[in-house]
């Protein structure tokens, strides 16, 4: 067999093994789930800064202002004064904060909430599995849930007070 021969053979079994194998790939995906308003909101359970498991389903009755954030995001720096400030104003006519920190180390975070003064709960997404359910992208991301579980908003930027303001009196229980 002549040298080009030989080299298109070759290149030819390359090719189809790459074929091959993108298509496994594309076929063995995991399908993702993509939450929309009006779902029911997946149940999970954290573990605060203070060692109390928190669930979702424990919130079942209240509205819940579930937002997802980091210590080093800008914007959430931003919102969480104004977050801590609304939650003294709703926490007692049903409406309830959950901050989900994504994956950083419990003493930064228990540095950044002593440093804001926030009272609500803040609990760590470890592994990120929550992160992945919610398909969360940017940072911060919030998902507002109505007091039937339901997803009734999902804001992907940071947000003023007056907005978070409208957000919790939409999901405050009637």
């Amino acid at each position: 067999m002549d040298k080009k021969r030989k080299r298109l053979i070759i290149r030819t079994i390359v090719l189809l093994t790459l074929v091959a194998a993108v298509i496994y790939s594309i076929a063995s995906k995991e399908k993702v789930e993509v939450l929309v308003v009006g779902d029911k909101a997946p149940d999970f359970e954290l573990v605060d800064l203070d060692g109390n498991k928190h669930r979702l389903s424990d919130y079942k009755g209240q509205g819940v202002f579930l937002n997802f954030w980091g210590t080093w995001c800008p914007p959430c720096k931003e919102e969480m004064p104004y977050m801590e400030k609304q939650y003294q104003v709703f926490k007692d006519k049903g409406v309830q904060i959950l901050a989900v920190d994504i994956a950083e180390p419990q003493l930064k975070v228990e540095s950044f909430r002593d440093q804001y003064g926030l009272t609500f709960p803040i609990v760590i997404d470890k592994n990120k599995s929550v992160m992945e359910t919610y398909n969360i992208g940017p940072l911060p991301t919030t998902v507002l849930i109505d007091p039937d579980g339901k997803i009734v908003h999902v804001e992907k930027r940071g947000m003023s007070e007056e907005v978070i303001k409208s957000f919790m009196e939409r999901i405050q229980p009637k």
